[in-house]
């Protein structure tokens, strides 16, 4: 342990960064490997199954705690962050009770709707996975508050073993053991992180009386009254297209776009969630010392040259990828990572940012920017279905995502303090670089190389891409 704590690097920013990444990478390393495994024991109907389940429980669990947890860093009294931590799971426990009652009337109903009926009888996990998602944002920003790094990156490489376990070695039990995989990794996340997180300040917690809870939850109404509807909105944008193309077109689409952004979005959320969480605990000092601007546009800088090579990957040899390694009833979601990828990279950008709505007190804005990202994604789904063609829908749906993206980028760099230059400087020059690791497999895919030397082009765009990110991470190292 005392070497590795040796190796890591001296800034405290990037340290945080490098400890939650090294959890991180495991845990979606564990989800990348188990995928062509997954994709070979269940069919695009249960992958669409799982999509439209994880759809629905991430739209609810996102607003189960009001959004009051993203209040937790922002007050120095030890004994106030406890009255928010106490609101927060109160908050999860009742929108869980809720949903329960919800699911017992009306599940028959919520499933025939989504064009899923086979979805009926598992709905019942989606207000037990409430639970457990909310609780686990909640102490997720709570282990953040503390620096608590460390036990944050251990939790999410448990998650990921808890739901690949189930999900492989369940596997004969149906497409239920994929929903059992996903809820249970997320109940050992929040039992793990609230084990190791909440000891040391359980003194102050269980201070928190009611009047303390009642006066935060008056002190800080501007999160559930913007905030939740930014969170309602964002995730919806990012969990209707599984939905929808479950109801407008067939599980099976709805399976073909959830391992499409599945792949795109696992390797992304090594660092983008990562910076996200550590960008929080720092973002409103460095705003205070007058040195946001610096700070975003080193971190915008990047997260560009980070996001760009496997994008460019994507968008030359989708297909092919995914045929080889998934299996070739899988091809069409490759041509779906085609379209979406543009659409990611701006994603990968614009997420770790998005805290400055809340150091810049701007949640207003952030509403306003996630309801209209909503309804264009929801319209181009629509269009494509009216058209009636799925293909159609998916690059309606990027199209208008990334216009809604640039527009969200801009502004977080322009309210930053940013001049347009850092907008487009670090992307042209991020595409640039990309288009010159990824040459061997550009040579190989227009070249039509057999089977072998592809993969052998694969491994060294790898090679070239790591060395790449090791040399931008070498100041920052340091």
């Amino acid at each position: 342990m005392s070497i590795i704590s040796g190796a890591l690097p001296k800034n405290r920013f990037v340290r945080g960064v490098a400890v939650l990444v090294g959890g991180t990478v495991g845990a979606q390393a564990l989800m990348v490997l188990a995928a062509p495994l997954l994709t070979r024991l269940y069919t695009p109907q249960d992958f669409g199954l799982l999509a439209v389940f994880v759809g629905l429980l991430s739209i609810v669990a996102v607003i189960a705690s009001l959004r009051y947890e993203l209040a937790i860093p922002l007050p120095s009294d030890e004994r106030e962050a406890a009255a928010l931590l106490v609101l927060s799971l109160s908050s999860v426990l009742v929108i869980a009770i809720l949903s329960a009652i919800l699911v017992f009337f009306y599940r028959n109903a919520i499933a025939g709707l989504l064009n899923t009926p086979a979805l009926a009888d598992y709905l019942y996990l989606v207000p037990l996975g409430t639970l457990f998602v909310g609780a686990f944002n909640v102490l997720n920003v709570w282990a953040i508050r503390v620096k608590a790094f460390t036990p944050l990156a251990k939790t999410k490489f448990s998650q990921s073993v808890a739901a690949v376990g189930i999900q492989v070695g369940g596997a004969s039990l149906g497409p239920v053991a994929l929903l059992l995989g996903q809820v249970a990794g997320q109940a050992a996340g929040s039992l793990s992180l609230g084990l190791r997180v909440l000891r040391r300040q359980w003194g102050a917690i269980a201070s928190v009386r009611l009047p303390d809870v009642a006066l935060v939850a008056r002190r800080y109404k501007r999160f559930p009254l913007f905030s939740t509807w930014s969170a309602l909105f964002n995730t919806a944008g990012m969990q209707l297209p599984s939905l929808l193309f479950a109801a407008l077109f067939s599980p099976a689409a709805a399976g073909m776009y959830a391992l499409a952004n599945r792949v795109l979005a696992a390797p992304m959320q090594i660092l983008g969630q990562a910076i996200a969480s550590v960008f929080f605990s720092g973002a409103a000092q460095a705003h205070r010392e007058g040195a946001l601007g610096l700070l975003v546009a080193n971190i915008h800088r990047r997260l560009a040259h980070i996001a760009m090579p496997p994008i460019c990957i994507l968008l030359i040899g989708g297909p092919e990828i995914f045929s080889r390694i998934f299996g070739a009833e899988w091809r069409e979601a490759g041509i779906f990572a085609q379209w979406l990828a543009p659409w990611l990279y701006l994603v990968f950008i614009t997420s770790p940012l998005s805290p400055l709505f809340d150091v810049l007190n701007k949640q207003d804005v952030e509403m306003a920017f996630e309801s209209a990202s909503l309804i264009i994604r929801v319209a181009a789904i629509a269009a494509g279905a009216w058209i009636g063609d799925v293909m159609t829908a998916v690059a309606f749906l990027s199209i208008g995502s990334i216009a809604c993206r640039l527009v969200n980028m801009a502004w977080l760099l322009r309210a930053s303090g940013n001049g347009w230059g850092e907008i487009w400087r670090p992307t042209l020059s991020a595409f640039a670089w990309g288009v010159i690791l990824v040459s061997p497999i550009i040579l190989g895919t227009l070249w039509e190389v057999d089977r072998l030397l592809w993969f052998s082009a694969l491994a060294m765009t790898a090679v070239l891409i790591s060395a790449r990110y090791v040399y931008l991470m070498k100041d920052a190292w340091l």
